[in-house]
């Protein structure tokens, strides 16, 4: 005899009425008089037959999924994060979305026993700000990649690499070490013998050990660089890198359209950072930077191999798909 639960007239009306009609599967049994174990097996069976199929609607897909696909195949990103935002929101309301995502999207890559490079400014500082909570790790380290010494406070926030990471461990947990030095010297020489002393260069072996590095893009253009606030460079020497050709930069060493940094090292070897070299070569470097005025600089950061991931809006992608065009010395190759 054919069992209750195998009659495919009533699996197909137990389906209709979960899944259409929204009953649970209590109601169900009530209504057509048989337990709730025999509903659930008829739900099931309804599954297993075809009778019930599902077709998945990525909510991604009217967040910019396709978006960010093309992103991904255009300039070899392991993933591209793009923010929705709305044409009411304000600046900052846009600001706060792509923050509180990129804190949302770091966590997700988070692991026991991850070491985590932060990069000193307002990038990393907003990031950190979000109200978003998260579940603390016990194991993780976070690493300042540039020196985090500096007179004072920029704009009234300590936004200098070891408040960065002392921060990063308030907000995802685990500890943090220091790299007690200032981020820029005014002299190569000065630099080199500082970097000498063992309270200051174990880091760089810790360097070598991240996992992921997280990091602001930065533009050579108006007043506003966290190099300016902080007093280690002026308006006039951001110009001038700019007029030799420099785009952005990252860890505070700035790069051209290729991404490429020797015509900055006069600049550049004055910066207590990572090397680029040591950067590179960490697994996930998530790059943040998003609006039209960051386009050039994400595009020499990708020739370059500087970030492999990145979290922006969709005017900068936008923006980067249509340059991607006209320029023909994008690589396509997956950016290790």
């Amino acid at each position: 005899m054919k069992k209750i639960v195998d009659d495919d007239r009533l699996i197909y009306k137990v389906c209709s009425l979960y899944y259409k009609d929204g009953m649970n599967q209590k109601e169900i049994g009530d209504y057509l008089g048989v337990s709730r174990s025999s509903v659930l097996r008829m739900l099931q069976n309804g599954r297993d037959r075809g009778i019930v199929t599902f077709e998945l609607h990525n909510p991604a897909s009217f967040n910019y999924g396709d978006l960010e696909k093309k992103l991904e195949n255009l300039y070899g990103f392991k993933d591209v994060v793009i923010v929705e935002e709305s044409a009411l929101d304000t600046k900052s309301q846009a600001a706060s979305l792509i923050f509180g995502q990129a804190a949302e999207y770091l966590y997700s890559l988070l692991r026991e026993g991850y070491r985590v490079g932060v990069t000193m400014g307002h990038t990393l500082d907003n990031v950190l700000q979000t109200n978003k909570t998260f579940k603390k790790f016990d194991n993780l380290l976070c690493v300042p990649i540039v020196g985090g010494i500096s007179q004072g406070a920029t704009d009234g926030m300590d936004v200098q690499g070891n408040e960065i990471a002392r921060r990063f461990t308030d907000k995802f947990g685990g500890k943090y070490i220091q790299f007690l030095s200032p981020a820029m010297f005014s002299d190569k020489r000065i630099l080199d013998t500082f970097l000498q002393e063992k309270a200051v260069n174990f880091i760089f072996n810790e360097f070598k050990k991240i996992d992921i590095a997280v990091v602001g893009i930065g533009v050579p253009r108006g007043d506003d660089h966290t190099l300016i606030k902080a007093g280690y460079a002026t308006g006039k020497e951001l110009k001038e890198l700019a007029r030799q050709g420099a785009v952005g930069d990252i860890t505070l060493q700035f790069f051209d359209e290729n991404g490429n940094t020797e015509r900055f090292h006069s600049f550049n070897d004055r910066v207590a950072a990572i090397s680029m070299d040591v950067f590179k070569k960490i697994p996930l470097r998530i790059g943040i930077a998003s609006g039209e005025k960051k386009t050039e600089a994400v595009m020499g950061a990708v020739k370059g191999g500087l970030i492999n991931i990145l979290i922006t809006n969709a005017e900068c992608a936008n923006d980067l798909i249509r340059k991607h065009k006209s320029d023909t010395n994008v690589s396509i190759q997956r950016v290790k």
